[in-house]
């Protein structure tokens, strides 16, 4: 146990560009988890098995009966609050170890810092509008606004950091940076992001709009349907699937752009990845509709669209824009004192093509 604390200790207070990548990973993946639970919390029709907050009940800081809710939307409200905890704990590990790492290396590489300590902060925020959504019985605004904070600014902060941690990594194992895509494809990917923004904002509308908002039961026994936007469902629907149709487009064009570009590999496989992930998010769409939307199926369409999300940025990132270009330096720099482990890891020059 205590070579294990050790060992956490050390990842933490005296990281490599290595376990900055992995500390970077774990934000993530930690992100996308929290944000796919949350997603089951709401079609469970849960969002209000603790139906105060901080605490579970006004009783009860912990799961306790409430009424009008069963136990099983109880306990899965509450078990999604208690993975704030480990997320909390990884975010805030990962903002001290990238903090560390420019402490000890000459004061190199701010941007990671900054990165990094949205995450932590972005989890606070969180924690803040999530009891907003409780208090306001899930005003359907609220809840969008809760999944696009964690999707839009959170778990892409953590993507670029993971981006640019990986690309420190590479540069101080003295692996060249690939060539940045041609310009015309660079614009392409940011177009395909930004579009594939616009779709999950969509995607929230879909959802509030729907039957799968919720319902709340009194005391007597009698249902009633938790706060929705006032949209005809059909409408909303078939502007989400248009844009689904429009991003598509677009990730053919990219990807026969890069394809015969020259772009580097890994751009090109994920690109195929998009596309893939894409085409599979368009006929679980579908299939959903046209079987009265079952929670479960539309879960799946909700996680897929974050492992989606996570693809497109990458894809973006490695065309080139956004992402610094990394060179090694002619002579390593740091701190006097450091020790052999940070100055395995020396700091990078930053260049921009």
């Amino acid at each position: 146990m205590g070579r294990v604390l050790s060992r956490l200790t050390d990842l933490v207070w005296r990281p490599t560009t290595k376990s900055l990548r992995g500390w970077a990973l774990a934000s993530v993946i930690a992100n996308a988890v929290i944000i796919s639970t949350g997603a089951a919390v709401r079609l469970s029709s849960s969002g209000l098995g603790c139906p105060d907050w901080p605490t579970c009940t006004k009783t009860s800081a912990v799961a306790a009966h409430s009424v009008g809710q069963t136990t099983l939307n109880t306990w899965i409200e509450f078990s999604n609050r208690l993975l704030n905890f480990p997320l909390v704990a990884i975010a805030g590990l990962t903002f001290i170890a990238f903090l560390r790492y420019y402490q000890t290396s000459g004061r190199t590489r701010k941007d990671l810092v900054w990165l990094s300590a949205v995450l932590p902060l972005g989890v606070v925020a969180q924690a803040v509008v999530g009891g907003i959504v409780v208090l306001t019985k899930l005003n359907p605004a609220m809840v969008a606004v809760h999944f696009l904070l964690s999707t839009a600014v959170i778990l892409t902060s953590a993507v670029v950091l993971h981006a640019r941690a990986s690309a420190l990594d590479a540069a101080t194992a003295g692996s060249p940076a690939p060539p940045p895509a041609r310009t015309d494809l660079r614009v392409l990917a940011a177009v395909l992001t930004a579009i594939t923004a616009v779709m999950l904002a969509a995607g929230t509308v879909v959802t509030g709009t729907g039957p799968l908002a919720g319902t709340t039961i009194d005391s007597h026994g009698h249902r009633t349907t938790v706060p929705r936007f006032h949209f005809s469902l059909q409408a909303v629907t078939q502007l989400h699937a248009d844009i689904g149709w429009f991003i598509g487009a677009l990730a053919v064009a990219l990807v026969i752009g890069l394809r015969y570009s020259g772009g580097s590999a890994r751009t090109v496989r994920l690109g195929w990845l998009v596309l893939v992930g894409l085409g599979v998010q368009g006929i679980i769409g579908y299939v959903q509709y046209f079987n009265h939307l079952p929670a479960g199926l539309v879960w799946v369409h909700v996680a897929t669209s974050v492992v989606v999300w996570i693809l497109v940025l990458q894809l973006y990132l490695s065309t080139g824009t956004g992402l610094p270009r990394l060179t090694r330096p002619a002579a390593s720099g740091g701190e006097q004192g450091a020790d052999d482990r940070m100055t395995a890891a020396p700091p990078v020059k930053t260049t921009i093509p």
